[in-house]
């Protein structure tokens, strides 16, 4: 697992906007972790600072769903549910590529906004990076609900929180506008799809790309930090002329 902190001024923040239900969100999880480490044992390393945000990839499920996993995917793509199977199969597959054991047969889908405001009452008892892989787990790998206020409240009492808390917590939607707060910053920022990466405030990493990518991201990040505004400005100066004089050598 990487290292990560609260606030560590030479810090790298990275914002995630992921959902519960999303299953690349977990493969890309486990994909960035893997870069933070890379990008640790490299000559730039710093810490990294991960805070997780809200994104809602199906809001009008039903905390109950009735069906299989292939039946609601087909429902909510307009496929054959075949199709919806080997997409599903697919992603299992690519899943253990990185040692997830997706049990498509136990999964119980479900709506996930529950599930978001235990993760924002987590972050303010500074457990949330260990509620959001919990629930990751609970739903992909051991079929767990993550979508009833019992469970949430047992799975919030497995990381440390306080059972009757995260209870009242769901009974007065007291996290819900931190919910909403971080979905307004999705679509101020066009986030349409997770996992998406925001690091630094400034540079955004979309889908579950490679260990490589992310490394390679964070350590440009460090990088341009000792860039000054002039020696920018010359760069893109450079990259003008060198455009400009490829195009004349074409005419």
């Amino acid at each position: 697992m990487p290292r990560v902190v609260v606030c560590v001024n030479d810090s790298v923040k990275v914002d995630v906007w992921s959902d519960i239900a999303c299953p690349w969100c977990y493969i890309g999880k486990r994909k960035f972790e893997a870069g933070v480490a890379v990008f640790g044992a490299g000559p730039d390393a710093r810490p990294v600072e991960v805070e997780y945000h809200s994104f809602e990839l199906s809001p009008d499920t039903p905390v109950d769903f009735e069906g299989t996993e292939a039946e609601f995917l087909s429902g909510h793509k307009g496929l054959p549910v075949e199709q919806a199977q080997q997409m599903i199969d697919q992603v299992a597959g690519i899943a253990a590529t990185v040692g997830l054991r997706y049990d498509y047969d136990a999964l119980r889908h479900t709506n996930t906004v529950k599930a978001h405001q235990v993760i924002h009452l987590a972050k303010q008892h500074g457990k949330q990076l260990e509620m959001v892989e919990r629930l990751f787990a609970a739903y992909f790998e051991r079929g767990e609900h993550v979508g009833q206020d019992e469970s949430l409240a047992d799975l919030g009492a497995s990381v440390g929180l306080d059972r009757d808390e995260v209870l009242a917590t769901l009974r007065d939607d007291a996290q819900l506008a931190a919910v909403r707060a971080d979905q307004a910053q999705a679509e101020a920022f066009g986030i349409n799809g997770v996992p998406f990466f925001v690091i630094d405030g400034k540079y955004g990493v979309s889908g579950a790309q490679d260990p490589a990518t992310f490394a390679q991201v964070l350590q440009q990040v460090v990088q341009l930090r000792a860039t000054t505004p002039e020696e920018l400005a010359e760069a893109a100066q450079r990259a003008a002329d060198d455009a400009h004089a490829d195009a004349e050598a074409t005419r």
